[in-house]
């Protein structure tokens, strides 16, 4: 049986290809080529993707980032769609599920909505309550850095509490949207933000949102 994860693979891969090696992502200082290499990273090299949160293993995640960026885009595209190798955890439906729903989703935003004239997904329901669901896990990870008290809130009233604080911003929206917010999309995530005005301008402006 299909998993989000598996389709929101699939849909970055196929769009990783169509826009080619060179496009640009909502990744400061990357192309649609560092993000694959990223991927793949993340995926095959976990002596290497550490990096990402532990300063001691940044200069091998940088290294082996050069060598997966320089290899034909073709290859990383392949080896995204393929997925993590035989014995990797991520071969766990569990496991893809947890890590990879948010992961997927993210990084296909980050490169359709750096792309001109781009225009929201049509996401269904069941697939907005399983992001809502793992936002609720991540917020207060994501917010921690949050300048301001900061509380997501869908359109059904449901809220989470990212960042405890005075003055307090509530960002409303649809959980992807709200998900593209938290990880420091500010600027393309299509929410309605409430509070204190400087405090709304200082968190549209931090760059302390996300991991």
């Amino acid at each position: 049986m299909s998993t989000f994860a598996k389709r929101e693979r699939l849909l970055l891969a196929d769009l990783l290809e169509t826009v080619g090696p060179d496009a640009e992502t909502l990744c400061a200082g990357w192309r649609t080529r560092d993000l694959a290499a990223h991927v793949v990273v993340r995926e095959r090299r976990p002596d290497a993707a550490g990096g990402t949160l532990l300063k001691q293993l940044a200069p091998r995640l940088e290294k082996v980032m050069a060598e997966y960026t320089a290899k034909p885009y073709g290859e990383l595209i392949r080896l995204i769609r393929t997925g993590p190798p035989r014995l990797s955890p991520f071969q766990l439906k569990q496991v893809d599920e947890a890590a990879n729903i948010i992961e997927f989703y993210v990084h296909t935003e980050d490169v359709r909505r750096a792309q001109p004239e781009w225009t929201p997904r049509e996401l269904d329901p069941v697939f907005q309550d399983a992001l809502w669901s793992r936002l609720e896990r991540a917020a207060r990870l994501l917010g921690k850095g949050a300048p301001t008290g900061l509380v997501l809130r869908r359109p059904d009233g449901q809220t989470v509490v990212a960042h405890r604080g005075t003055p307090v911003v509530t960002a409303t929206g649809e959980p992807s949207e709200l998900l593209m917010f938290a990880y420091g999309r500010q600027d393309v995530a299509r929410v309605e933000l409430t509070g204190d005005a400087d405090a709304i301008d200082k968190l549209h402006e931090s760059k302390q949102l996300g991991i």
